[in-house]
């Protein structure tokens, strides 16, 4: 068997060798709550850059993201094969999802796959997981959707290619996930990543966010995400990297990007929150969250209070930082955090290996 289908080893104690002190990369963080005020938090690390030495990360908060834990668990699938790219999702009946990338170094390699473990009780400090299950074929980077039906999507990327933009759904609470359908950026040279994440709108329609090389491609679906338009450019003007989508509470729409809605950065600084209330037609002004050069890949959740919180990557080959921030839509709006509940560049954590790589970036 190709090593790309084996299950990673799943560390719950990781051993000395993958000690922050010795880590010379990491960065793509995701975040997640449980229903008490436990947090859980991951990324990706190892090697030098996005290699086959790549490794996911998991840690904990019991406070709502005021501490952190060391790192609790590591899943390294090994030296020839990368874990990249992972996602938690705390799915409508309480359970914690990890998901990841698993595959060979090649970017456009077809072996690269979406894998998932799950814990019934995220709320304990050292839950028992499930046994890692390929789901599918592809990347995934995003939290999937849950559809006014009651069916849940999860996008999934075979990079660079035709029709990458694929939509897998499950019907059975994610026992099981089937392909549905798939948006294409139509101009090969145009073709990036993908990162897509799909919003239900109010009128029952999807709405798909690609990452291009042109910034952000835009796809729309009426029959459930069987079908796509093809991808055109969106008017919000980004860079190549990924943007945060989700719909909140009060039923308003978050965008988290880099810079202003007209604006097409030259490097990934300036992390802006925006907030529509007409299904992402116009946008709020911005609230910058950081405005450093090197920050990068925003993912986050809003709790039952209304708070929203983000984390995102810091200079990934040099301070190697992962972090948190928390705001609400009342900071959104006025531009500046005001909340009793926020909380601005929390530190996650931090790798402190070097190499030439590091002092080069």
């Amino acid at each position: 068997m190709d090593t790309y289908l084996n299950p990673p080893q799943i560390f719950n104690s990781p051993p000395p060798r993958y000690a922050d002190s010795l880590r010379k990369f990491q960065g793509i963080s995701g975040i997640e709550k449980t229903s008490s005020d436990r947090l859980w938090a991951t990324w990706y690390g190892g090697g030098l850059t996005e290699d086959n030495g790549n490794y996911v990360l998991l840690t904990t908060s019991p406070d709502n993201g005021e501490t952190w834990s060391d790192v609790k668990l590591i899943l390294d699938p090994g030296d020839d094969v990368r874990a990249y790219d992972p996602c938690l999702w705390n799915d409508p009946t309480g359970r914690l999802w990890l998901f990841w990338a698993q595959g060979y170094q090649n970017h456009t390699d077809a072996s690269a796959g979406v894998w998932a473990i799950t814990t019934d009780n995220p709320q304990e400090e050292d839950p028992e997981w499930s046994t890692p299950k390929r789901l599918c074929d592809g990347i995934m980077m995003n939290k999937p959707t849950v559809l006014s039906s009651g069916e849940w999507l999860l996008s999934s990327a075979t990079w660079f290619t035709e029709g990458s933009s694929t939509v897998y759904a499950s019907s059975d609470k994610g026992t099981t996930w089937q392909k549905r359908g798939a948006a294409n950026v139509p101009v090969k040279d145009e073709r990036s990543c993908d990162e897509h994440m799909i919003v239900e709108r109010n009128d029952g329609s999807l709405w798909m966010l690609i990452r291009t090389n042109y910034g952000i491609g835009e796809s729309t679906s009426t029959d459930k995400g069987y079908t796509w338009t093809t991808a055109t450019p969106s008017s919000i003007q980004h860079l190549t990297s990924r943007v945060f989508i989700r719909r909140l509470n009060s039923g308003k729409l978050l965008l988290v990007k880099h810079g202003a809605m007209d604006q097409r950065l030259e490097d990934r600084s300036h992390l802006t929150a925006y907030l529509s209330s007409d299904d992402g037609h116009s946008w709020s002004n911005g609230f910058i969250l950081d405005d450093r050069v090197g920050i990068s890949y925003p993912d986050g959740f809003q709790s039952d209070d209304n708070a929203i919180t983000i984390t995102y990557d810091f200079d990934r080959r040099g301070e190697m930082e992962i972090l948190m921030t928390r705001f609400t839509e009342e900071d959104i709006l006025l531009g500046k955090y005001i909340s009793e509940k926020s909380l601005q560049r929390k530190l996650i954590n931090k790798a402190t290996g070097e190499n030439e790589s590091n002092k080069e970036h």
